[in-house]
């Protein structure tokens, strides 16, 4: 009898090192909190006798935090690398371990609490994050490099659905799923049959025994006429004893997870996509994010503000701002501003430049443009020239984060699909920016935006904001 394997290798090894370093901000987050509320008690005439009791309720705040983490699925090995599922989870498990400590606090009195909820809760939550992003990333290099992360698959399905998953999974640049192996449904396999550079392993009798041979971590069924729901289900039953996980493709491409919900009904499970929706309280949120977020940036890079304006002014002639005409939510055209970066009259160059242009679609860049300024290529590389966007966002004409700001020429030759990205305000940053800005197709370019006002979360901006602070920082992608 074959006995049902349990995860090894780089499953285990990344989720035991997550465990560890979870372990280590917690302590660190609840000893600095611990360490405060030391030093005040040592300078208030109340008696340190409160400190032991302090001491324990950090002791046992350690542990609820930890098993919150654990209950929440925060260790699931299938949230590693993959989307936003993994923070959610870990934001979630911190929510309620604090709503813990505030209730307790408030029915025992025990004021020593505010310690752990002033310098605990920040500082842990942002460590959490932080280090599980420092362990994605680590993930995500061991990918690109072959050194393993990746979970290997056997896919089942008909040979054009199978090729279809394997050139999909197989494709991705920082792919979490290889498949390794393919098996058909029907008959006649012929000798070293391929599909898509995958070998043909066998038929749908032989998939719980050619699974566990190749050590294959999951088995992806793709949709096929020949594949009942009484297969899928005995297929379940023999990946069980293997120990090896079932998964059924959707295709449902570009659709949030949290878009989805599966309903129960009679003989069968219905998958449930939610209509995105574009007003209502989370854009209010979203709004009140913007203003709050672009004020306190405002503050804070206006010195830069002001070098960068001097450095403009005094390296070319002309305007230190050029007023660009975009449109922005709902077709409606707006004023974008940015500090100049190239040289007055380029506007009037594009067509004598149209045949150097190196992107697709309506958009014209080019890496080696004579009309940027010395000055402008730095602004461009490290994003600069996009400051004074923060008046727009402040004016309302723009958001912290959304699709790229199109012009009217370019909104002009929009099919239905590219004029969803006018249902939500236009961003500074955006997917398109993380994912890799001028670097990316046309056609890429409108899948992120389209994807973001159908999808978008505030966790999701905040995301966005944190990974666009690298991506300039990197310059990747920007001319």
């Amino acid at each position: 009898m074959v006995t049902p394997r349990t995860r090894t290798g780089w499953q285990a090894k990344h989720r035991a090192r997550v465990r560890l370093t979870d372990a280590v901000v917690v302590g660190t987050a609840l000893i600095a909190a611990y360490g405060m509320q030391a030093a005040f008690d040592a300078i208030s005439p109340r008696s340190v006798l409160g400190l032991p009791m302090h001491a324990a309720a950090t002791l046992l705040l350690a542990a609820v935090w930890l098993a919150a983490l654990a209950t929440s699925r925060a260790y699931d090995v299938r949230f590693f690398g993959r989307g936003m599922t993994e923070y959610q989870k870990v934001l979630d498990a911190t929510w309620k371990s604090f709503s813990v400590v505030i209730l307790v606090a408030w029915a025992t009195q025990f004021a020593e609490a505010r310690g752990l909820l002033l310098v605990a809760f920040p500082l842990g939550m942002v460590g959490l994050v932080l280090s599980r992003y420092a362990w994605r990333q680590d993930l995500l290099r061991r990918r690109r490099r072959g050194e393993g992360g990746m979970t290997t698959v056997l896919a089942i399905g008909d040979r054009p659905q199978a090729a279809r998953l394997v050139r999909l999974l197989n494709g991705a640049p920082e792919r979490e799923f290889v498949v390794v192996g393919v098996c058909l449904p029907s008959g006649g396999i012929r000798p070293d049959e391929e599909v898509s550079g995958v070998p043909v392993l066998g038929d749908l009798d032989e998939v719980g025994r050619t699974a566990h041979e190749i050590g294959a971590g999951a088995v992806a069924v793709s949709s096929s006429h020949e594949i009942t729901a009484d297969d899928v289900r005995r297929l379940g039953w023999e990946l069980e004893r293997y120990g090896v996980d079932l998964m059924l493709t959707a295709e449902l491409a570009d659709v949030a997870v949290p878009r989805i919900t599966v309903s129960p009904a009679p003989g069968m499970s219905l998958l449930h996509v939610d209509t995105p929706r574009f007003e209502g309280p989370k854009f209010s949120v979203k709004q009140v994010m913007d203003w709050g977020l672009t004020a306190l940036l405002t503050v804070l890079v206006s010195p830069l503000l002001l070098a960068i304006t001097l450095a403009v002014a005094v390296t070319s002639r002309g305007p230190v701002f050029y007023l660009s005409n975009r449109v922005g939510r709902g077709g409606h055209a707006f004023p974008m501003v940015k500090f100049r970066t190239m040289h007055v009259g380029a506007d009037r160059d594009v067509t004598t430049l149209a045949a150097a242009n190196e992107a697709a679609g309506p958009l014209f860049k080019m890496r080696a443009d004579p009309r940027v300024t010395r000055v402008g290529r730095v602004l461009r590389r490290y994003s600069l020239d996009e400051l004074p966007q923060l008046f727009n966002v402040l004016c309302g004409h723009m958001s912290l984060v959304g699709p790229r700001p199109p012009l009217p020429h370019e909104v002009a030759v929009y099919e239905e699909r590219m004029r969803r990205r006018l249902l939500v305000k236009p961003g500074m940053t955006g997917l398109w920016q993380v994912t890799g800005r001028s670097d990316l197709s046309w056609e890429e370019s409108v899948r992120l935006d389209v994807y973001y006002a159908e999808n978008w979360t505030p966790f999701l901006d905040l995301l966005i904001l944190a990974q666009t602070a690298r991506a300039v920082v990197s310059g990747r992608g920007a001319y």
